[in-house]
């Protein structure tokens, strides 16, 4: 080897053997304890939430320094009480049920603090919160099932009324992706303090549709799903300071959603192909956008909702061309309303149903069992849809 090799190898060995003994140096001494930052023992493992084959369903949360933890829902049965049982692991428990098929939101309350269920990747958003998502498979017509599935698009769209981005949910049918077929539109709009992302997560309107056109009971379509709410402290999306309220949502609608799907999905945009639904506030917003536009709308569905405030007679006033106009009754080939006998807008809903028979419509008033709730929700989007493009 030459001279200037062997330099250049005992050069690269000495560095290696600097490096090795920095590293050695470097190490803490070994100790039983871990070291701070680094695991210790694994925790005992939690299952959460676990349905059993009764339909009882199990909820766990590991807090071993908590003093009280609670479970927070709206539509389980807590006969016990929300307080969950603490065990000598550190493991919070409580068991609830048996529980009716369907999908539950709920979320835990730790010191008066509400958090989401760690053990639990299901979610559902609402206006302010996010909510841990149980489902209880059972409920043949909304569970996922052996059956070609659609798509849901989480759109983000720019509302020139609004001057600002905002988001909805569009769900076209299977096969709409590798065809070139034109498919009628129709637009679900959730409840107050909701959002665009309430109807196919805790609503499960994906997998509704799903299994009716799969069934041949609904007509291939594509479901929007906007967001309802227009700012923080605007229930309606009304606001206008110093004269009539501006809906900025129907503005929003009739000038921007509306346009939007009908310049990037294959729809056909006439008014024997649009329909028109929602929940509480978006059933008070079909009616107010449904019967302004009533020339675009030949399908109106109003779930557990009516026209709200003081009365019916201001509503008819603003509306009354449209009301009034005979030519446009013919297209409107459902109008369709259900609330819970329970639902604490029952008589809003009697009331609407009234008003609108005066002026001459033939709506259709189902008053089922239970109040204002999804589990409601889901089965009149199941009824409804059929009713759809017949």
């Amino acid at each position: 080897m030459k001279c200037k090799e062997r330099w250049r190898l005992g050069i690269a060995i000495a560095a290696l053997s600097l490096g090795l003994a920095g590293a050695a140096a470097a190490q803490p001494p070994r100790s039983e304890a871990p070291a701070p930052g680094r695991r210790g023992p694994p925790g005992p493992q939690v299952l959460s939430p676990e349905v059993r084959a009764d339909r009882t369903v199990v909820f766990r949360l590991l807090a071993p320094e908590a003093d009280s933890v609670a479970l927070r829902t709206s539509d389980l049965p807590l006969a016990g009480g929300p307080q969950m049982t603490k065990g000598d692991n550190g493991v919070w428990e409580i068991s609830v049920g048996p529980v009716e098929p369907g999908a539950y939101r709920y979320t835990f309350t730790v010191h008066g603090v509400q958090v989401l269920d760690p053990r639990n990747t299901a979610t559902s958003e609402s206006l302010a919160t996010v909510h841990s998502l149980l489902v209880v498979p059972g409920a043949e017509f909304m569970d996922a099932n052996q059956v070609p599935h659609g798509a849901v698009a989480s759109i983000l769209y720019f509302s020139k009324s609004l001057d600002r981005h905002r988001r909805m949910h569009i769900y076209t049918p299977p096969g709409y992706e590798a065809g070139q077929d034109k498919y009628p539109v129709f637009y679900l709009l959730h409840g107050a303090g909701d959002g665009d992302d309430s109807w196919t997560s805790v609503g499960r309107a994906a997998l509704i549709m799903d299994n009716l056109i799969a069934a041949g009971k609904a007509k291939p379509m594509l479901v929007v799903m906007p967001a309802g709410h227009t700012g923080a402290g605007f229930m309606f999306g009304m606001r206008g300071p110093g004269g009539p309220p501006r809906d900025e949502f129907a503005d929003d609608f009739v000038n921007d959603i509306m346009p939007y799907v009908e310049s990037h999905y294959r729809v056909m945009p006439d008014r024997a192909h649009r329909a028109l639904a929602g929940l509480s506030m978006g059933g008070a917003q079909t009616l107010g956008i449904g019967f302004s536009h009533l020339d675009q709308f030949g399908y109106l569905g109003v779930f557990s909702s009516g026209i709200f405030g003081n009365g019916t007679a201001a509503w008819e006033e603003q509306r009354q061309t449209m009301l009034d106009d005979a030519s446009l009754k013919d297209g409107l080939k459902v109008l369709w309303f259900a609330t819970g006998s329970e639902d604490f807008l029952i008589q809003s809903t009697r009331n609407t149903v009234e008003a609108l028979k005066k002026h001459g419509f033939n709506p259709v008033f189902k008053e089922t069992a239970g109040g204002h709730t999804w589990i409601n929700w889901r089965d009149y989007l199941h009824e409804f849809a059929p009713m759809l493009f017949q």
